[in-house]
């Protein structure tokens, strides 16, 4: 669908946010916090942002776009080129990292441009009278972002900032006493949020208590990638993929076209069934159960440890 970008507002020299409306002013879908939508950018790019608004907000969403110094293009472009007025088109909402209805009390921690699905949350939580935590870990107080909107959740909020030690957070402390309705909701750079997790389970955090939201996927050693073979069920064509290729470029180099968003696994836009064959599960959006099964592939990422998969194309 197509929006139009409203306003743009740079919270600090690497974050920028933008409002985005409807060309006719009309209610934008629903969406519940925690939401994401894709951001089609030209020639074929696709990008996923966290919607960052209360739900209850239908005629906008809010979304934050961190400039990553090693952009593949999605965050260089939307800084660099996009401008208010100009037109976009996104996907409607989707949500991977949804609140539990039934939580008791939620502890939310946001590591840097984590804080856009996370905010949401805390908003969510509010308007519904319910209780949380929120801590939110930058480096320096120059790359704090959404401070005003951070600053009306009122005493709920703990901001950590690393040089600064009087507003140090011990997490460990934080996690140590919960109970059985509590839930745990994480979201920021891969390292910060393997310390949370860490922290919570060091501290007896059960895991369907923990959910957590990846920006980008772990460093893999593709060192020792070996080739392999995907045969397409409906023709019986089989295509090799080399060692240094992803199984998405190899279909697309055979003229076959799958749909690709994040190309890291993490938004499941390209999953394919598998009938025959043993993956090499390198995505992190299935679950460890729906890995097991053997079911799904993500040819963006993943990859085989037979000789051949056969997909169901």
């Amino acid at each position: 669908m197509e929006v139009t970008i409203h306003q743009i507002h740079r919270h600090n020299p690497d974050i920028l946010s933008f409002e985005l409306i409807s060309e006719n002013q009309i209610p934008l879908p629903a969406f519940q916090a925690g939401a994401h939508i894709d951001v089609h950018l030209g020639d074929g790019l696709i990008r996923q942002y966290s919607l960052a608004n209360c739900s209850s907000e239908q005629h906008r969403y809010v979304i934050g776009v961190l400039k990553d110094p090693s952009s593949r293009g999605g965050s260089r472009y939307i800084h660099e080129q996009l401008k208010v007025g100009q037109r976009l088109i996104i996907s409607e909402p989707r949500n991977l990292f949804a609140l539990n209805p039934h939580l008791g009390h939620a502890i939310l921690c946001a590591g840097g441009i984590g804080i856009t699905p996370i905010l949401a949350m805390a908003k969510e939580l509010k308007r519904q009278n319910k209780s949380f935590q929120l801590f939110y870990f930058v480096k320096t107080r120059t790359s704090l972002a959404f401070l005003e909107e951070l600053t009306e959740l009122g005493n709920s909020v703990y901001i950590h900032i690393d040089d600064e030690p009087n507003t140090q957070c011990d997490l460990n402390h934080e996690l140590r006493h919960h109970s059985a309705h509590q839930h745990l909701y994480v979201c920021g750079p891969n390292g910060f949020m393997d310390f949370v997790i860490q922290t919570a389970q060091k501290n007896a955090w059960l895991d369907s208590h923990i959910h957590k939201e990846h920006f980008n996927a772990p460093t893999i050693d593709t060192s020792n990638d070996g080739s392999f073979n995907i045969q397409i069920l409906k023709t019986g064509q089989i295509i090799h993929v080399a060692p240094d290729q992803t199984a998405v470029k190899a279909l697309e180099a055979a003229g076959i076209c799958v749909p690709v968003s994040c190309e890291q696994g993490i938004c499941g836009t390209c999953l394919v069934n598998v009938m025959s064959g043993e993956i090499d599960h390198r995505d992190l959006y299935l679950t460890e159960e729906e890995q097991a099964e053997n079911k799904l592939f993500t040819p963006c990422c993943s990859r085989a440890k037979s000789k051949t998969l056969i997909i169901d194309l």
